[in-house]
């Protein structure tokens, strides 16, 4: 389950390509748990943007696991956390998977006769509340390399609006948001693709599409055949197995838009990518959801043919710090038929 990490090269072929994204062999039988955290050093010339880039994180990956430490200026020598523990995403491991809570994606390449199962995982942007990046099974249906860009006549008036107007055709080149490589979905007009912004990888800022690093992009484009699946979900708490523990991860729920006249409307925050590095905060009108339901949800799932029990106390931490750092959160509980979310 050790991280293969750049420039290694694994599997022949598979993974020729030097990545900065975490590979990892597919854990055995009684683990879903991959990757460890690690900790460095920041030099005086890092952000931590910088620091999570050359370590496959995203914006909100480093900043929540280092609530501490400046953004922008962390200081010479100052220890930063690395977030580089996953539980990994419920469902099938195949394809591609898309959990939008977490702003990360999974890759589990078709595996090769004789050799281990590896899945990689990249940070990701998705969309805004007001652009929310849909829910679903859908597949890559194709992919082009330097793509040009035909925004869609409301991006057009959202950018006319701000006063930056857009052409129907942007073609390729610095200026085009889709950035060298592009992956068309199933879902229409959606994509995963590269970026001309790349300090807005791993927050909310897209028009429902996801993006990529540029290096990120490249990888998965060159190794990623049309027709692989790919699931998009959205599971803010993780829960798997670790041998006889059950370890949770949970990251902030999403809040989204709802209709106006709802009693239930609260404000809530959003990313705001200024395009120069900077990040603002945006206020919308949002319907706040129950972490706990989707522990209850993950929990009945994982115990299904393995009884085992939450430590709540345990759990109420782990939602309050929603930090996206897995923990052990209950145990297996041996010679037991069956158990319950209520024990």
């Amino acid at each position: 389950m050790r991280a293969l990490r750049i420039g290694m090269f694994v599997c022949g072929a598979l993974f020729a390509a030097s990545l900065r994204a975490e590979i990892y062999e597919l854990p055995p039988e009684g683990y879903d748990v991959v990757g460890a955290i690690a900790t460095v050093l920041a030099r005086e010339e890092d952000t931590l943007i910088d620091i999570a880039r050359r370590n496959g994180l995203g914006y909100h990956d480093i900043v929540r696991a280092n609530p501490d430490v400046n953004v922008w200026v962390p200081g010479e020598g100052t220890e930063v956390v690395l977030p580089t523990r996953f539980v990994l995403p419920p469902g099938p491991r195949r394809g591609i998977v898309l959990n939008l809570a977490e702003y990360r994606l999974y890759y589990y390449p078709p595996p090769v006769d004789g050799q281990p199962a590896y899945v990689m995982t990249y940070p990701i942007s998705i969309g805004r509340m007001d652009w929310e990046t849909p829910l679903g099974s859908t597949s890559v249906v194709s992919k082009v390399k330097d793509p040009s860009w035909y925004p869609p006549q409301s991006v057009r008036d959202e950018h006319a609006a701000d006063g930056r107007p857009l052409p129907r055709i942007v073609p390729p080149g610095p200026d085009n948001p889709l950035g060298r490589y592009a992956m068309r979905l199933g879902l229409p007009g959606y994509l995963i693709h590269s970026t001309n912004r790349p300090a807005g990888v791993g927050m909310r800022v897209t028009h429902g599409c996801i993006r990529m690093f540029p290096e990120d992009i490249e990888y998965l484009f060159q190794n990623v055949d049309v027709s692989t699946p790919v699931r998009i979900i959205n599971a803010p708490v993780k829960i798997g197995w670790f041998g006889d523990k059950l370890v949770m991860e949970v990251h902030p729920v999403l809040e989204a838009v709802v209709s106006e006249g709802n009693e239930e409307l609260v404000a809530a925050n959003i990313d705001v990518d200024t395009g120069d590095g900077a990040v603002e905060d945006a206020d919308i009108p949002a319907q706040r959801k129950d972490p706990l339901t989707f522990v209850t949800e993950q929990f009945i799932a994982v115990t299904g043919n393995r009884a085992g029990s939450l430590d709540w106390d345990e759990v109420e931490i782990l939602i309050h710090r929603s930090d996206g750092i897995p923990a052990a959160a209950g145990t297996r509980i041996k010679n037991a038929a069956t158990s319950a979310a209520s024990q």
